[in-house]
């Protein structure tokens, strides 16, 4: 799980080993304030909670663990964790390649150089940003690698955010490949349509240029014959787009999308490399968040945890070696109007329940995700013990945690 439907939360809970409810980072660095832009919330029943628009200083990132441990430390690509003053730089990366406070390559011409980015010199024009994010960090790996140092290299794709472009050679690619294809699909969200196919071309381009700068990180991994002694994580930091700004994509058979916390918002694809440790093609169905991979980087150094820092995280390292991880619960909390038609809401999962608390009406969904990964069938009238349980437990964690939450809208009450 992404700890966040939406990207600064679950960044910032990836650097800091805390969920974004108790970091008050829960929505995306730039979204309107419950104080400011007054008539964006006329129509709103609640006032959306205040959040932290910058990665506090007082939190020791996994970053800067690491590199007061002699890990050499690398950045590049999306940033979105605050201004200047707050870059990667700031946070424990030695090495900053692209990374400042917008959310998406929106400058000169995008994805494509000249960047207009301040922290990523341009290349030859026409050159594509997921390429050379993928050059930056195997040159990266090349140099550490050369010296014996450690490392720590995290590198934060601009793709697959608008806006959505890609190279005109794969635009026409998957245009050819969607037209052998049914024709387009759609469901409805809310107020929202959602995608029900993926066959956007310009998307899959983005896709796979993506995963091709992967493929070089890795083989530059194998070239500097530190392969078996890495571990590589790979995860996205909310659901796919598919109930706004273009429908880019389907999250099928999971529900809606970035922005909501149905799964289709939160779950996301996870692989995890790591020679000799975690088998090839094994799978592993317990489920983890991002919170945990600071005490998994941790551990994998041989390192010893920080649990005052780390404290909503846990070691993935038994997950991965066929054990079992002994959680009791995750908690999701998005307080906030997202772009994408998600109301204010925060959810629970124990075992195989989950269940979402909406903060507009107070109602409350239990979904059995082993029956229903899709959360059609709403089950909470016949499961009112368990209703009144997971209520409870998610209660006492906005307590404990000190999340902030929604407030009515005075200007809806009149």
């Amino acid at each position: 799980y992404a700890a966040s439907p939406v990207c600064s939360p679950t960044r910032a809970s990836i650097l800091t080993g805390k969920n974004p409810g108790r970091l008050h980072t829960s929505d995306w660095f730039g979204a309107p304030q419950p104080d400011t832009q007054s008539e964006y919330w006329l129509s709103k029943p609640l006032l959306p909670a205040a959040y932290i628009a910058s990665l506090p200083h007082d939190e020791v990132t996994v970053a800067e663990a690491l590199r007061e441990e002699g890990y050499r430390t690398f950045f590049a690509g999306k940033w979105h964790l605050g201004n200047e003053g707050s870059y990667p730089e700031d946070h424990g990366f030695e090495i900053n390649k692209g990374g400042f406070e917008r959310g998406g390559p929106y400058g000169g011409d995008r994805y494509f150089s000249p960047y207009g980015n301040p922290r990523l010199e341009d290349g030859p024009t026409g050159e594509h940003l997921p390429e050379r994010l993928g050059r930056e960090t195997a040159d990266f790996i090349k140099n550490a690698a050369a010296d014996g140092t450690p490392f720590f290299a995290y590198l934060s794709f601009y793709s697959v955010h608008t806006p959505l472009m890609t190279r005109p050679d794969l635009e026409t690619k998957y245009a050819a490949k969607r037209a052998e294809w049914p024709d387009e699909k759609w469901g409805t969200e809310g107020d929202r349509k959602v995608r029900l196919v993926q066959n956007h071309a310009v998307y899959a381009g983005m896709v796979e240029t993506m995963d091709d700068a992967v493929g070089v990180v890795l083989e530059a991994l194998e070239a500097a014959g530190v392969a078996d002694n890495t571990l590589v994580i790979f995860m996205s930091d909310n659901g796919g787009l598919s109930t706004s700004e273009g429908h880019p994509t389907s999250n099928l058979p999971f529900r809606a999308g970035k922005g909501w916390l149905y799964e289709g918002g939160i779950r996301e694809p996870m692989i995890v490399r790591w020679p000799g440790v975690a088998s090839a093609g094994s799978i592993s169905e317990q489920p983890v968040v991002s919170m945990d991979f600071y005490p998994t980087m941790l551990d994998a150094a041989g390192l010893f945890p920080l649990p005052g820092q780390h404290r909503d995280g846990q070691s993935l390292l038994p997950a991965l070696t066929g054990q079992t991880i002994d959680r009791e619960a995750l908690f999701f909390h998005y307080p906030h109007y997202g772009n994408q038609g998600g109301s204010p809401a925060s959810a629970v999962r124990v075992g195989d329940y989950k269940l979402i608390r909406f903060f507009e009406d107070g109602r409350e969904e239990l979904y059995d995700l082993s029956r229903d990964v899709s959360e059609r069938t709403d089950v909470a009238h016949e499961q009112e013990d368990l209703v009144q349980e997971l209520s409870s437990k998610l209660s006492e964690w906005h307590s404990t945690a000190g999340v902030r939450l929604p407030s009515l809208n005075p200007a809806a009450q009149n």
